[in-house]
C-alpha cells in the first residue's frame, strides 16, 4: 500500500476500519442454516467466534456461565471487581449509579484494593463447576505475582492483555515480563494483546501464544487514540497481523489465532473483520447492553481506573435485551446489535460461504460510507 505525502519529507499511509469496507456477494449463495460458524483454540471449540471482553460491566461469574451456556466465550477479569471484594454485586451496583463528575476518582479508589486469591479461584471455580470454558485476563505487570492462583484455580485459557503489549518490553527499573518464558512453562493456551502491527504481532506469535488479540483504541469506552494519539483502523490492523500470521504459519508449521477487540457492533462487523483475517472477535459493549450484564446498563473498561491519565470513560448503553437475544435473536427492532450470529451467518450465506476459513478469502471492497 503506497503511503501519502502529510507534508515535506514525511509521509503515512493510508488505513481503514471495518466501516470502510463491504463484502462483495459471491456467485454461490448458501442456506443460513448450512453455515457453520464454530472456532476452536487448542481443545477447546466454540460454536460463535465471539469473546466476551475482559470488563467489569461485561463479564461477571454468572455471565461467562451463560455466554459458555450460548457457544461464547466469557473472560473474566482477573484484576477487577470479581476478586477484590467479596460483594462485587454491591460495588458494581455503586459504579451504576455515580455522578458523572464523580466516576473516575472512585473508580481508581475501588480498584486500589488488594486481589484477593481466594476470590480469584472461588469464581473461577464457578465458572468451571457450571461446565464451560473458564477464562480470565490478567495486565502482563500482574502475569507473574498472580500465575499460582491462576495455575490453582485451574483456568482453561488465558489472557495477558493490555493497551499495548510487545514481546520485548524495555525498561530501567523493573524487570520486564519475558513472555515466551512465561507461555512456555504454562500447559494452557494464552492468548496476548493488543497490538496493531505485522512486526509486533509476528513478534508476538514467536513467544508460543496461541493467539493474538488485535486493536487499539476502537472501543467505545476507550480515549487512548486522543489522549496518547495511538491506533491504527481496526480492518487495517487485521489485515497486517493476518499477514504476520501467514509468515508464522510458514516458518513454523503453527497457525497462531487472530482475535480482533474494539467497536464491534453487529454481525456484519463480525463478518468484515473475519474477512480481513480474524478467527474471532471480542465483544464489549455490545454485550454490555444485555439485560444481565454486570454493569446494570453502564460500561467501562480496564483503563477506565488509571491511576494519573484520563485513559478511558463510563458510558450508558441500551439494554437491548438477554445474552441469547443479542448472540442468536430474535431481533425485535432494527438495532443491528441484535442477533449478532444470525447476522453473520446470513452474511456469510450470501456470499457463498459455509466456514469461517473459507470467509477470510471474501473479497472485499473500499465503501464511500466511511467510518471508524
Amino acid at each position: 500500500m503506497g503511503e501519502i505525502d502529510i507534508g515535506l519529507g514525511k509521509s503515512a499511509r493510508p488505513a481503514y476500519g471495518l466501516a470502510d469496507l463491504e463484502l462483495v456477494p459471491a456467485r454461490r449463495t448458501r442456506d443460513p442454516e448450512d453455515v457453520d460458524i464454530s472456532w476452536q483454540v487448542d481443545a477447546f471449540r466454540f460454536d460463535t467466534p465471539v469473546v466476551a471482553a475482559a470488563m467489569d460491566s461485561v463479564c461477571s461469574p454468572a455471565t461467562a456461565i451463560e455466554l459458555g451456556r450460548q457457544g461464547a466465550l466469557g473472560v473474566l477479569n482477573l484484576e477487577g471487581v470479581w476478586t477484590r471484594y467479596e460483594d462485587a454485586a454491591a460495588v458494581l451496583a455503586e459504579i451504576s449509579m455515580l455522578g458523572d463528575n464523580d466516576v473516575a476518582q472512585r473508580l481508581q479508589e475501588i480498584y486500589a484494593a488488594p486481589i484477593r486469591v481466594d476470590l480469584l479461584i472461588e469464581r473461577i471455580a464457578q465458572i468451571r463447576a457450571a461446565g464451560v470454558t473458564a477464562a480470565g485476563a490478567v495486565t502482563p505487570q500482574r502475569a507473574v505475582e498472580l500465575l499460582p492462583a491462576i495455575r490453582k484455580a485451574e483456568v482453561d485459557i488465558l489472557l495477558i492483555q493490555g493497551t499495548i503489549v510487545s514481546a520485548e518490553h524495555v525498561a530501567r527499573t523493573v524487570e520486564p515480563l519475558n513472555l515466551k518464558t512465561f507461555i512456555r512453562q504454562l500447559d494452557l493456551p494464552v492468548l496476548v494483546g493488543g497490538c496493531v502491527s505485522y512486526q509486533a504481532a509476528l513478534h508476538l506469535m514467536r513467544t508460543g501464544a496461541a493467539g493474538v488479540l488485535v486493536g487499539v483504541g476502537a472501543g467505545s469506552t476507550s480515549t487512548t487514540s486522543e489522549v496518547l494519539g495511538v491506533g491504527v483502523p481496526l480492518a487495517t490492523a487485521i489485515a497486517d497481523v493476518r499477514a504476520a500470521r501467514m509468515r508464522h504459519l510458514d516458518e513454523t508449521g503453527v497457525y497462531c489465532h487472530v482475535v480482533a477487540d474494539g467497536g464491534i457492533r453487529s454481525g456484519g462487523d463480525i463478518a468484515k473483520a473475519i474477512a480481513c483475517g480474524a478467527d474471532a472477535v471480542m465483544v464489549g459493549a455490545g454485550l454490555a447492553a444485555a439485560s444481565q450484564a454486570p454493569g446494570s446498563g453502564r460500561h467501562w473498561s480496564k483503563a477506565g481506573y488509571h491511576a494519573t491519565l484520563p485513559r478511558g470513560r463510563r458510558t450508558d448503553v441500551q439494554t437491548l435485551g438477554t445474552l441469547a437475544e443479542i448472540l442468536h435473536g430474535p431481533a425485535v427492532g432494527e438495532n443491528p446489535g441484535l442477533n449478532l450470529c444470525g447476522g453473520l451467518r446470513r452474511s456469510m450465506a450470501y456470499c457463498g460461504f459455509a466456514t469461517l476459513k473459507e470467509l477470510q478469502k471474501a473479497e472485499l471492497v473500499i465503501s464511500a460510507v466511511g467510518g471508524r
